[in-house]
């Protein structure tokens, strides 16, 4: 009986030991900024990739799919923030200006580029990482991040290309 009285003590504490752990982390969260607070056209050029992976890429935890909803949309808003700072900003500055400021206004919108469009693959890049991790079809997403990833790779070689070049970004 003694036997038994210590197996009735043990079991119930070697079961707290067994209980699962959960597999979930805490979701992650994104804060929104405004435009000016996460800009980085402004300076020079050639580092713009690191530029934007420090506003984009970086906050973020390796395992995506702790990302939640709202830090999804506050990406997206942002991105469209530089999206809409490319095309209602910089192409009429740039149309507007000559010489030196031209070329400066043109090098800032490149650094945009790149980082709206890491933005715009991080954005994938989660989406995809939770379609995965629920079992959905990931296809279309991939195209769109093989698309999208092009483009970036393409504006990082602009950028690094005009290296040392005054950058100028827009108010």
């Amino acid at each position: 009986m003694g036997r038994f009285t210590l197996l009735a003590l043990l079991v119930p504490a070697l079961a707290a030991f067994a209980a699962p752990v959960p597999s979930k982390r805490a979701a992650f969260s994104f804060a929104l900024q405004s435009y000016d607070q996460f800009q980085i056209s402004d300076g020079v050029a050639g580092t713009a990739e690191a530029e934007a992976n420090a506003v984009f890429v970086d906050p973020f935890p390796a395992d995506l799919t702790t990302v939640d909803a709202t830090s999804l949309a506050n990406l997206g808003t942002m991105r469209e923030a530089a999206e809409s700072a490319e095309t209602d900003s910089f192409d009429p500055q740039i149309a507007a200006a000559s010489g030196a400021d031209a070329a400066a206004l043109q090098v800032g919108k490149i650094k945009n580029k790149v980082l709206k469009l890491t933005g715009e693959v991080q954005q994938i890049k989660i989406k995809i990482a939770q379609a995965t991790a629920a079992g959905q079809d990931t296809s279309s997403l991939e195209t769109d991040l093989a698309t999208e990833q092009t483009k970036l790779t393409t504006n990082i070689a602009t950028d690094v290309k005009s290296a040392g070049a005054t950058s100028k970004g827009v108010a």
